[in-house]
């Protein structure tokens, strides 16, 4: 037996995880020194549960909810009070305890300073409890590293986003963001939104940060190229980052629809490689603009999920380039997220896609938009918003939804009165107008929509014509 297969020797006790005493203590006894204490500690602890001894927390709360009734102060008396008609003031320490808290702050001046030591303690504690997880997973006999590296990259950047909303003060009063809103009104337009190349949209429908866009359409209704024509101009127009995370076409496939749009080629022409000399001029003139996209990512990795989607949003975040725009190509496609249920349903498995790209949106300030599937129920009629496959939470979770519907043949041709159109019917807006329709050329052969009203770029990337 050599030295690394001996035991560890008998005495050998687990250190306890970070944490200080007395600087809790010095934080409660400060808050009920002074109410100006609870106010600073409150502003670094937030809900509480930075404290690692439980009755510490219970404290807490029972001081901020003395504190915030009118006309009493939160005092030992009052605090016992509270403690006593909630139950919990034996499993405290009693009366008594609450004296020695006083008794043994130093000041109630520092209160907040006390409080930053318990929450970076604290912070210290998750952090050990989300990579000793981690490595508990690895060790795993069917332990998949994607999975873990996943999980391990979502909780450290919510602890990093949670640490960073705690040491920051954001002004949350009408008074502090009046003149910036008046500004804005002034301006005519939001700073934040993100518009479409298609004016008609424009007029109804904008891409909000942290809102989820749902873009729904039959097989071949149109949605990709809805997709991907936004997303180009994001990207190429605006010049800003953009992700496209398909699981409906590879990295090929999707540069051939881009360069499509962009230089008017025929698609057939780009997919079988039967290139015109008058297709490789038209590729010549968006060449310059193609190898200067450096941040319009498309990403066409097996199996995504959410949290995939979302190591690739912090990745592009990482470089630099925080995407201004996710666009999911589609919904239904993404790879259900390991669950230790087996039994949970297609529909609730949608649900918790459709949850999760919500909850990304909000996470990374940005719009989301995710293209989804009609079930079949709608075949003959105008969509609803009621028609998406698999799942309703769709409906419930998108703050913008867009239907695409166009009026095929009985044979499923794209012939009759309505050949080469698409309606875009805004059926769910909560910051603008619903139940618009606004009917796009539906131009399939080189992958893209256009506006009936005439938007041509100049070179300067603006939009004549645009509102």
């Amino acid at each position: 037996m050599n030295d690394h297969d001996q035991p560890p020797p008998d005495d050998t006790i687990a250190a306890p995880p970070p944490h200080d005493l007395g600087a809790e203590q010095s934080v409660l006894g400060g808050m009920l020194l002074s109410p100006d204490a609870a106010v600073d500690a409150e502003s670094v602890l937030g809900d509480g549960h930075a404290f690692y001894r439980p009755a510490h927390e219970t404290i807490y709360h029972a001081i901020l909810a003395v504190h915030g009734k009118p006309g009493v102060r939160a005092d030992p008396i009052t605090v016992t009070d509270r403690l006593r008609r909630t139950g919990d003031l034996e499993r405290v320490g009693g009366a008594t305890y609450l004296h020695t808290l006083v008794h043994n702050t130093p000041t109630a001046g520092n209160a907040g300073f006390y409080a930053e030591i318990v929450a970076k303690l604290a912070t210290l504690r998750d952090l050990i409890e989300i990579t000793t997880r981690a490595l508990q997973r690895a060790c795993e006999a069917d332990a998949d590293p994607g999975d873990i590296l996943d999980e391990l990259s979502t909780a450290t950047s919510k602890l990093i986003a949670d640490s960073a909303g705690s040491e920051t003060e954001e002004d949350l009063s009408v008074a502090g963001n009046w003149e910036p809103f008046v500004d804005e009104l002034a301006a005519g337009r939001d700073p934040d939104a993100l518009d479409s190349p298609w004016v008609d949209l424009n007029a109804a429908v904008q891409f909000k940060p942290k809102e989820l866009t749902v873009v729904g359409a039959a097989t071949g209704g149109g949605k990709s190229l809805l997709g991907m024509n936004l997303a180009a101009h994001i990207a190429l127009r605006r010049g800003l980052p953009v992700l496209v995370a398909s699981m409906e076409m590879s990295r090929k496939e999707l540069l051939a629809r881009l360069t499509a749009a962009e230089a008017g080629v025929e698609l057939n022409h780009l997919v079988h490689r039967k290139l015109t000399d008058r297709d490789w001029h038209s590729i010549a003139k968006v060449t310059d603009r193609m190898v200067k996209a450096d941040n319009f990512i498309l990403d066409d990795s097996p199996a995504l999920t959410v949290p995939k989607i979302r190591a690739r949003v912090r990745w592009m975040a990482a470089n630099g380039t925080p995407p201004a725009m996710v666009v999911v190509d589609y919904m239904q496609l993404i790879t259900p997220e390991h669950t230790p249920r087996s039994d949970a349903s297609r529909a609730q498995e949608v649900a918790k896609i459709s949850r999760g790209l919500k909850l990304l949106a909000a996470e990374a300030g940005i719009p989301v938009v995710a293209l989804a599937q009609f079930n079949r129920g709608h075949v003959g009629r105008t969509p609803l918003v009621t028609d998406f496959k698999d799942s309703s939470q769709i409906e419930q979770d998108a703050s913008v939804i867009i239907l695409l519907h166009r009026e095929l043949a009985a044979d499923g041709t794209d012939t009759g009165p309505r050949a080469g159109e698409v309606d875009l019917i805004v059926g769910k807006n909560r910051n603008g107008q619903q139940g618009v329709t606004i009917t796009l050329q539906f131009q399939g052969r080189y992958g893209r929509l256009r506006s009936h009203q005439k938007t041509e770029w100049t070179p300067t990337g603006s939009i004549e014509g645009a509102a």
